[in-house]
């Protein structure tokens, strides 16, 4: 029983979702200093606001509120580009390091001398031509 949860623990999904959990949690406040204090600003000196929710469409009587969601979207691609580039990246490359290569399987066929057709390595005559196989 105890090693059925083992291995559920650490399957690669469940560790991925547990890492994503916890760094979007321990990113949280990284990513909206960023948003708040270096990109709403730069966005200020461009376009006048300091961030997207001003930006409303009226119809009729309804007010979409574009803006933000432009902001959000914002802050979910620098979430998703912090996480890539300072985990991701580094973790899949110290993986890469430390997987072992795997052996080559030996080959299951060879070429028949006579038709040059593939033959499985232990056979003694070729099936295509029925010539001797040595």
């Amino acid at each position: 029983m105890l090693r059925g949860f083992r291995d559920f623990i650490l399957r690669g999904n469940v560790v991925d979702l547990a890492v994503a959990v916890i760094l979007g949690a321990a990113f949280n406040a990284i990513v909206t200093s960023l948003v708040g204090d270096v990109l709403n600003p730069l966005i200020a000196a461009t376009v006048g606001k300091p961030d997207f929710s001003g930006v409303i469409l009226n119809i009729g009587s309804g007010h979409i509120k574009i803006g933000n969601f432009f902001n959000a979207a914002i802050s979910f691609l620098i979430v998703a580009c912090v996480v890539y580039f300072v985990i991701v990246l580094p973790l899949n490359h110290m993986l890469s390091r430390l997987k072992k290569p795997e052996p080559e399987a030996p080959p299951s066929t060879k070429p028949c001398p006579e038709c040059l057709s593939e033959i499985p390595v232990a056979a003694r005559r070729c099936a295509h031509c029925a010539q001797p196989v040595a």
